[in-house]
């Protein structure tokens, strides 16, 4: 009696543990849905931002940025204008943080249709800079009338944008 009820109890368990493991290799994981993640979004789409930690605006252009589908890093770096300088930013030009995208540095609160452009058109330059904080531009009051974005490289500064 006790070989029957134990080859029997050996039967359940070993078809149920089929079953789940049915489940499981047919199951569509929980984070399906979700948003792409850096490993799966195109270089022109990842951005890294150095900025101020106390700087409010940053974070919104951040927040900004996001929304235009780019997947933002965030690095608290208390002396990104000397960083920026380093990259090339010219000392006169400026913006309140910077950022990397596909091998180009952005420097300010540049749109993101301009940041677009840039990585589509790929110019022979090292980036481009919206100096200052300019009220009217996205990460302030959102963009608004025109914004003169400037591009940058060695000692050539040109107006990339006047949009």
């Amino acid at each position: 009696m006790n070989h029957k009820l134990f080859t029997g109890t050996a039967l359940t368990l070993a078809a149920a543990g089929i079953i789940g493991i049915a489940n499981i290799t047919t199951a569509e994981p929980d984070n399906a849905a979700a948003a792409p993640d850096e490993a799966t979004l195109p270089a022109e789409r990842q951005m890294t931002i150095w900025r101020d930690p106390s700087c409010g605006c940053c974070d919104a252009y951040a927040d900004y940025m996001e929304e235009n589908g780019y997947h933002v890093t965030r690095i608290d770096d208390r002396d990104f204008d000397k960083r920026s300088i380093e990259a090339g930013v010219p000392e006169q030009g400026l913006g309140c943080h910077l950022a990397e995208v596909d091998g180009y540095y952005v420097s300010g609160l540049v749109p993101a249709e301009i940041v677009a452009r840039l990585t589509t058109e790929r110019p022979e330059i090292t980036g481009i800079t919206l100096p200052g904080m300019p009220m009217n531009a996205p990460g302030m009051g959102g963009k608004s009338g025109t914004l003169k974005t400037y591009a940058f490289s060695g000692d050539e500064i040109t107006v990339f944008s006047d949009e």
